[in-house]
């Protein structure tokens, strides 16, 4: 009975938190004049992406590799298909150029590294933890220079802003709320799971991904609900950078990791779908209504997919 009041309590820890957050960091980016989009793939994504952080390198430390690189991808494609998929049915998102011509195709490059290098050993280890580290301080100091250069494009805005101390206690407050959540579902969820016989694998996938997932979820709605469209796409292209840069990056070099040849179709499942949403968003520089629910009936059939597929 606790584990499914703990899940209650941590949606709305996931709800509260995300609401927040939002309004702490689109205070943010209007007082220094940087775009949500930016803001969004930084300062949001790392916020969001801290549950998978924390569940991964704890998996890592465990020895439950399975459950490490299942919760990144699975995270992954929930965010992507999910997340984007839910937004564009409640209101479309619009895509800018550079968006689609640097950050779209940066994180798809990324799950291709992540192929790559889990090919070669059939694990991530030490070297490559610390080759993905490598990329992502690249990242960091490519969004440092897009965001000076941003600032200088963007025009003053007449529009009322939380003050410098209210701005730190919103994200603080929602950054804690959303942290907490993502811990109290994921912990309860797993319970409850693991009361069914699930594999770790399929856990990794489906109740710690979602579950992991569920800030980056409750976030970029609450974006796309106010206005920030801009903000719920950066988070969710963000998110999915940090989950396979970062939070990889640290696991491997911190602990070793096997990589299953489960993980690796996952992830050409992952680079696929990343794929179509891509081409979605060129056509007419943004993700429609109509886009969203074919994005979350693909989800739906990769997840009976992911449910019978042999242990």
């Amino acid at each position: 009975m606790l584990d499914y009041v703990f899940l209650i309590v941590g949606f709305i820890l996931l709800i509260k938190g995300a609401d927040f957050f939002v309004d702490g960091s689109a205070s943010v980016a209007r007082k220094f004049r940087i775009p949500t989009m930016i803001i969004g793939m930084t300062i949001v994504a790392m916020g969001t992406s801290a549950p998978e952080c924390a569940v991964s390198i704890a998996a890592s430390l465990k020895g439950n590799n399975s459950m490490a690189i299942s919760n990144v991808v699975g995270s992954n494609i929930f965010n992507l298909m999910v997340v984007c998929g839910a937004c564009a049915v409640f209101s479309p998102l619009a895509v800018k150029a550079s968006t689609l011509k640097q950050e779209f195709p940066l994180s798809i490059l990324a799950a291709v590294l992540l192929l790559v290098m889990g090919k070669m050993n059939m694990s991530i280890g030490r070297g490559e933890g610390i080759i993905l580290l490598g990329v992502f301080v690249v990242f960091l100091i490519w969004m440092v220079m897009e965001t000076k250069k941003a600032r200088n494009n963007v025009q003053e805005e007449e529009i009322e802003a939380l003050k410098g101390w209210q701005c730190v206690l919103y994200i603080g407050v929602g950054i804690a709320a959303i942290v907490a959540g993502g811990d109290f579902v994921v912990d309860s969820a797993t319970a409850i799971a693991t009361t069914f016989g699930l594999s770790s694998t399929l856990i990794g996938l489906t109740i710690v991904a979602f579950g992991t997932s569920l800030p980056e979820l409750a976030t970029s709605l609450v974006a796309a609900k106010k206005g920030e469209t801009d903000m719920a796409l950066g988070n969710v292209i963000g998110s999915n950078i940090f989950n396979i840069l970062l939070v990889l990056g640290v696991a491997g070099a911190v602990s070793p990791m096997e990589v299953l040849m489960d993980n690796l179709i996952d992830d050409i499942i992952l680079i696929g779908m990343s794929i179509i949403v891509w081409i979605f968003a060129w056509r007419r520089k943004q993700i429609g209504h109509l886009h969203g629910i074919v994005m979350l009936g693909i989800y739906a059939i990769y997840m009976v997919y992911i449910s019978i597929r042999p242990v």
